[in-house]
């Protein structure tokens, strides 16, 4: 069975183009040019992977991209968007997409970052969770609830990403080791992740404001330069 993607894209000349691309590279398509309908066209085809473009007419990519990981947390999310500052690309990631590629984009880029993400999905479906990581932990002053995604602190309550669960669930198993960039990526992201390790530092950034650890000197998710990151034991 071929998988397929959903593209959630307002342009009509790129939605053709990516139309075009991916059935020649043998995926079924389906597709959606409106952000308020978006969640609906999910649920009614049942994806493999979402691209999905930031500016759209209804609901923005943000909005549509946080109601997917709310329903739908293992759905591979490819952002696609005109925007290239920094900035732009730490919201989608914070906000669950698990790649973001910019426009204009070259094709063969395109297709080989979807065809990392699908890769890294099935190992995560093949993969089984230990039945004891989905119990409740703490890191600092910080509760982490496995099964709801959320980190309490004190009155402070946030939700976690996939990635940011998941990282924080291997940095649990290995206290006070060392894990490498190269690790944390391959167990997070998946093998044969497409990409840089600049998104692995965006998301431990992300993760030391919550945990209420993001001054000069984090006392939790410790930085070993030259090699990764560590948990304080």
């Amino acid at each position: 069975m071929k998988p397929k993607i959903l593209i959630i894209e307002d342009d009509p000349h790129i939605l053709l183009g990516l139309q075009e691309v991916l059935k020649s590279d043998g995926f079924d398509v389906a597709v959606c040019s409106r952000g308020d309908v978006a969640s609906d066209a999910v649920a009614k085809h049942h994806p493999s992977l979402v691209v999905l473009d930031i500016m759209l007419p209804g609901l923005s990519g943000y909005d549509v991209c946080k109601r997917i990981r709310t329903t739908q947390p293992s759905i591979p999310i490819l952002m696609l968007s005109a925007k290239s500052q920094e900035i732009d690309k730490v919201v989608g990631l914070e906000l669950g997409a698990d790649d973001y590629v910019t426009k204009p984009f070259g094709v063969r880029e395109l297709l080989a970052r979807i065809h990392a993400l699908l890769r890294r999905a099935d190992a995560a479906g093949r993969s089984q969770v230990e039945p004891d990581t989905q119990e409740p932990f703490q890191v600092g002053s910080a509760a982490i609830e496995p099964k709801t995604f959320l980190l309490k602190r004190g009155n402070v309550v946030e939700e976690l990403t996939a990635k940011e669960l998941k990282l924080l669930q291997l940095f649990r198993a290995h206290p006070g080791e060392v894990l490498s960039r190269d690790r944390l990526l391959n167990d997070v992201w998946g093998y044969n992740y497409y990409g840089t390790s600049r998104s692995l530092d965006q998301v431990i950034v992300q993760l030391r404001k919550k945990l209420g650890d993001s001054g000069e000197q984090p006392k939790h998710l410790l930085t070993v330069h030259g090699v990764g990151y560590k948990l304080a034991p």
